[in-house]
């Protein structure tokens, strides 16, 4: 869905240093995001994001191989995961949100939200206040 979505654009993708995940490229330089989180952010695609950080890595205690951050070049849409949420967040154009709204596997587990809205839970709106 999300290839769909972004056509022939090429992705950033992004692996969250936790010390307990799999990073893949443990030597690259890393960029400092959202509440002090250190990420390493890769030019790639949607086939690196699905196959780069294998399902049963050691160091990935919820046995997830997504990256934990995800965009096309031109930011049409984000879909970010912390590591100790339960929930992915997704940013996108009407379209793509309509879709996983749409989908038999996700619909179920999805619910819209307005831009002006804080969904952050209480206790990240605590660790990430200014």
């Amino acid at each position: 869905m999300l290839r769909r979505h972004s056509g022939d654009r090429p992705w950033w993708i992004g692996y969250l240093d936790t010390g307990a995940s799999d990073i893949v490229f443990w030597d690259a330089p890393k960029t400092t995001l959202c509440c002090g989180w250190n990420y390493v952010l890769v030019r790639a695609g949607p086939q690196q994001a699905a196959s780069w950080r294998p399902a049963d890595s050691q160091y990935d205690w919820k046995s997830t191989e997504l990256p934990e951050l995800m965009f096309p070049a031109d930011r049409s849409w984000l879909v970010s995961t912390l590591w100790d949420d339960d929930w992915t967040c997704v940013g996108s154009p009407t379209a793509l949100i309509a879709d996983m709204l749409q989908d038999p596997q996700l619909a179920r587990r999805a619910r819209r939200v307005t831009a002006d809205q804080d969904v952050t839970p209480p206790e990240m709106r605590q660790r990430c206040a200014p």
